[in-house]
């Protein structure tokens, strides 16, 4: 079996023209850290490194209702997931995985060597998590099953009846929840017993991304096991940025203010924009930052280049989610930008259904 050796969906990501107006963009607009109130000092500037920084540890427990010896921190949910995987999977394991799925999380598989097995979170469904639709796919060999909650990319939102059941089949299940705190009251799964394993960050909800404060939640002999794993692959985390993510924690209500109601009025002013185009079918979601409407005539990529090209905007086309006659659009841009981005969207959509 030849392995993964990279996300060719990163590599893209990370190197397109930066545009005005990114319509693409998976996570709110980034928090200014001198809006926090720290000196210098609190930043403990003084070179050294701390072992599973016990005050950060701590932060994240209080804020996911877990114990500390729960918490695993990572560099963001990328390297949260990878350290899961890679402590519940060998070489040859199978992974039963949604599709479409966001393909880092594929090519984490593929990079361990696990044997991908697929089930389908269909359109015509709203993209919901189907409990039946997994248990069918579940084999004798199957090992670990991985979704995202928060969908990524439709920013469905599966509750928790849907993942007890999926919960109970029997493999272990790793929830991707790096979305999940848009949707307002709700509880990580890992509330669910020890056979969710549960990955999130202050990345996407809190446009915290420059902190790559990730974590993962787990029983604590797995987490135990991660934390070895950390070790090995980067020994320990950045000082400063655990300090700063301390302080994030401590006044996260101060950086998610306004949150809701941005999204809120933005998922307001997709929906009038996505019914009022013929050319594009969507499904409505009550939560989150992400949409993925299917574009009904046309090239998703064509649409994309001529965005950037002429418009100063851009999307996420969907071939990066194993389905290229949908993208993905993000609503976490202030009111004013996003009403900006979505005409831009309307005006390259009039031109490519002239050409």
């Amino acid at each position: 079996m030849t392995r993964t050796m990279r996300s060719d969906y990163m590599h893209w990501a990370k190197n397109q023209p930066k545009v005005t107006f990114n319509l693409g963009s998976s996570e709110v607009d980034n928090f200014r850290l001198d809006r926090l109130p720290f000196e210098i000092a609190d930043l403990e500037l003084d070179g050294a490194s701390y072992h599973r920084y016990p005050p950060l540890r701590q932060a994240i427990a209080e804020k996911e209702q877990v114990t500390p010896e729960q918490v695993v921190m990572a560099d963001g949910t990328s390297m949260a997931n990878m350290l899961a995987l890679a402590a519940l999977i060998d070489p040859g394991d199978e992974v039963l995985v949604e599709e479409p799925v966001y393909e880092p999380m594929l090519a984490t598989v593929r990079y361990l060597g696990g044997e991908v097995r697929r089930f389908e979170r269909r359109a015509e469904e709203g993209f919901r998590l189907d409990p039946d639709a997994v248990e069918r796919q579940v084999g004798p060999r199957t090992r670990l099953i991985l979704v995202t909650n928060l969908h990524n990319p439709s920013g469905a939102f599966a509750d928790e009846a849907a993942l007890e059941r999926i919960g109970a089949i029997g493999p272990r299940v790793v929830v991707d929840e790096v979305y999940r705190d848009a949707v307002p009251g709700s509880r990580s799964a890992a509330h669910l017993g020890s056979n969710f394993i549960v990955t999130n960050s202050l990345t996407k909800v809190y446009g915290l991304s420059g902190l790559r404060c990730g974590w993962i939640l787990a029983d604590p002999d797995l987490a135990e096991r991660m934390w070895r794993l950390n070790e090995l692959f980067g020994v320990a985390q950045a000082h400063a940025a655990e300090r700063l993510s301390c302080i994030a924690l401590a006044h996260l209500d101060e950086v998610a203010s306004g949150t809701a109601e941005r999204l809120e009025r933005n998922r307001a002013l997709a929906r009038d924009f996505l019914d009022g185009r013929p050319e594009l079918d969507w499904v409505p979601v009550p939560h989150g930052i992400t949409l993925f409407p299917r574009l009904v005539r046309g090239d998703v990529d064509r649409l994309r280049d001529l965005l950037v090209e002429k418009y100063d905007a851009s999307i996420v086309p969907g071939r990066w989610f194993e389905r290229p006659d949908h993208f993905r659009l993000g609503i976490g841009a202030p009111p004013e930008r996003f009403t900006a981005g979505l005409e831009r969207l309307g005006s390259a959509l009039d031109e490519l259904s002239r050409t």
